[in-house]
């Protein structure tokens, strides 16, 4: 087989995998609406409810111009970061219920290419929920913020797959364990501490998914700093979280869907 019918079939098995999401999206449409529409009112709850706040105390909105910008940026990266998380995580979980994760295994990709292709689809479907979630914030705030699409992109993308190393993780304990539901539920708020983890304080937390990509973003979207002016460490730690949660949660997968297989729990419940 040559090298250029290699990159037509995994282009082919991405759009399929892409394909296959859409529909799911398109032939629900009531739940997908509903989704957008609860992720913005929760938004708008908080917004103007401290809109409101700052009013009764003889405060103007104008001197929380910075913490509104927060508030978008960090509120963009979440929407992104939820979507990520439980599209992989519960994407998986519905495949071992449908009986249709065992196929994977046999597709002539191998699973671990059909698993890459599932990323690059969830990080696409991803970037699309979050944008259109940020057109409604700016709308709603009137605020105007940097989106440098050269440089906002990549430190989505490298804080986003932190995120999916988690999802991993939950659907690999998912395939063992089973209804998890509950437990898998609490990772969005964890996700918010990760968003929201004060970096200038604790430096360390930098380590952790998603903080610093969060940290970045923020500069990026609120200051107008581009990709090259960061600082190279900073780029460094944001590639080798990312890349490096992204495999370690694939590995935790591995293994337990090694065991799931072994003791005969795929698609048990």
């Amino acid at each position: 087989m040559s090298a250029a019918t290699e990159r037509a079939g995994v282009g082919t098995l991405v759009w399929a995998v892409a394909y296959k999401r859409a529909l799911l999206l398109v032939r629900y449409p009531a739940n997908t609406l509903a989704s957008v529409l609860g992720i913005y009112l929760f938004f708008a709850v908080i917004f103007f409810g401290g809109r409101a706040a700052v009013g009764g105390m003889g405060g103007g909105a104008g001197a929380l111009g910075g913490t509104f910008d927060a508030l978008v940026v960090g509120w963009f990266l979440w929407t992104m970061s939820t979507v990520a998380y439980f599209g992989l995580a519960q994407g998986i979980t519905q495949e071992s219920q449908w009986g249709t994760l065992e196929q994977l295994y046999m597709s002539p990709y191998g699973f671990g290419a059909v698993m890459g292709a599932r990323v690059v689809a969830l990080l696409g479907e991803s970037l699309l929920w979050g944008g259109s979630v940020l057109v409604l914030m700016l709308v709603t705030t009137d605020r105007a913020l940097s989106v440098d699409v050269l440089t906002v992109v990549p430190v989505v993308v490298l804080a986003l797959l932190s995120v999916v190393g988690i999802g991993f993780v939950f659907a690999g304990a998912a395939l063992v364990y089973k209804r998890i539901e509950n437990v898998t539920q609490l990772m969005q708020f964890v996700i918010i501490g990760l968003v929201a983890a004060p970096v200038a304080d604790l430096p360390a937390l930098r380590y952790l998914p998603l903080v610093q990509g969060s940290s970045m973003l923020q500069q990026a979207m609120g200051e107008g700093t581009r990709l090259w002016q960061f600082p190279a460490a900073e780029v460094a730690v944001l590639v080798a979280a990312g890349v490096g949660y992204c495999l370690a949660g694939y590995a935790v997968f591995r293994v337990a869907a090694r065991r799931a297989r072994r003791e005969g729990l795929m698609g048990q419940y």
